[in-house]
């Protein structure tokens, strides 16, 4: 089973994340967040660019963290939500808050992209 979530959820999660972390809630382009979610579904025809759950947790992360649809809190709520894409698909990982910190870091400056966070996830499983 892969599951995507909808915009609304992602923007319902992103209030929780805010609320328990900090930061400004709110939205600063609806447009980069949907663009960001569509990314896991990318493909021509019968080709799909992102296959699998990996793939696809990996898309929408870095999606999320390097668009900036929201007014702050990307990079968390671009982690977290590719880290619930694998808990609700029975993928789990083990890692160190710094090296999800870096990731998230990384994301939100292009130093990774998904292909890089595909192997970040299988690193860590």
């Amino acid at each position: 089973m892969i599951w995507l979530p909808s915009i609304e959820q992602v923007i319902e999660m992103h209030g929780i994340l805010i609320r328990r972390t900090g930061g400004l809630d709110g939205i600063r382009d609806r447009g980069l967040i949907e663009s960001a979610l569509a990314r896991a579904s990318a493909g021509f025809g019968d080709y799909e660019r992102y296959t699998g759950v990996e793939a696809k947790a990996a898309a929408i992360a870095h999606g999320l963290g390097s668009n900036h649809g929201f007014i702050d809190g990307n990079k968390r709520i671009g982690v977290a939500v590719m880290l619930l894409i694998l808990r609700k698909n029975d993928i789990r990982l083990t890692f160190t808050q710094i090296e999800l910190i870096r990731l998230g870091l990384d994301i939100a400056t292009d130093q990774v992209g998904p292909d890089d966070i595909i192997k970040w996830i299988r690193q860590h499983q």
